[in-house]
């Protein structure tokens, strides 16, 4: 007899993730891996050897596909690849990202743009096109979209990058709004602050690295692994009445 554990199982399924060689990217394809998904990996480096061992290692199949998601041109070459690698795909977790910190009174033109045009523009033509193979599909399927603390707070020195997050919020509803009744969840995980490279410059400031502990009730950065049960939960059967939502994997910061 099936239990609600089996509602978890990805066993059979395909998942497309960007920015998949490293940090919060590859902690989340190794989730799925583990849950029994064979992924796609999507990144800006030529290889993503690292991530392709691990998730082998669990038995999965690992396809790497280069892109530089400043542009939505490759995107239909990714899900091309995709479908030739796997025949299908199940689930697209838009994780790829970047971010600038600079005074809002010297933020730059090409600060606002780099980081608009991949953190919300490449998101939401990916969601597009995964959209529209899960409905030539006819199998539904499942987006995860990764936001951020700045979905919910302003930040600061951040302003491109807050717009676009607070971008991936919205878009996440509007898109679960149009696209629920065709069997496609559009949800999204706002990461809280985790030990990663976009976190680098903070960690290294020891006021700055101070002021976010202290105002963490898990009294820890995360890591990437803290993610993997938001995403294989958020990508299987068992969130199925779950749409538009956007989970904080937070350590208890917003809580604060």
């Amino acid at each position: 007899m099936a239990t609600i554990l089996d509602q978890f199982s990805l066993e059979g399924k395909v998942a497309l993730v960007t920015g998949s060689e490293r940090g919060l990217g590859q902690g989340m394809a190794l989730g799925l891996a583990e849950a029994g998904a064979d992924i796609l990996g999507v990144s800006y480096t030529p290889e993503a050897a690292d991530t392709a061992a691990k998730v082998e290692a669990l038995g999965r199949r690992y396809v790497h596909v280069q892109a530089d998601l400043l542009s939505i041109e490759p995107i239909p070459g990714i899900i091309e690849a995709a479908k030739k690698a796997y025949g299908r795909i199940d689930i697209l977790v838009n994780n790829a990202g970047i971010i600038k910190r600079n005074d809002s009174v010297n933020f730059t033109e090409a600060e606002w743009d780099d980081v608009m045009n991949i953190n919300i523009k490449t998101v939401f033509f990916l969601c597009q096109a995964a959209a529209r193979q899960f409905i030539a599909q006819g199998t539904g399927g499942k987006i995860i979209n990764v936001a951020s603390m700045l979905s919910f707070q302003g930040g600061i020195r951040v302003p491109s990058y807050t717009a676009s997050k607070s971008g991936v919020k919205g878009i996440t509803m509007l898109m679960a709004n149009e696209w629920a009744s065709q069997n496609i969840n559009v949800n999204a995980i706002a990461p809280g602050y985790m030990a990663t490279d976009n976190t680098a410059q903070l960690r290294a400031d020891e006021k700055r690295s101070t002021e976010i502990l202290d105002r963490i009730p898990a009294g820890r950065w995360g890591k990437p692994s803290d993610l993997a049960g938001a995403v294989v939960f958020l990508a299987s059967a068992a969130s199925d009445y779950i749409n538009g939502y956007t989970i904080a994997v937070d350590g208890g910061w917003l809580a604060r």
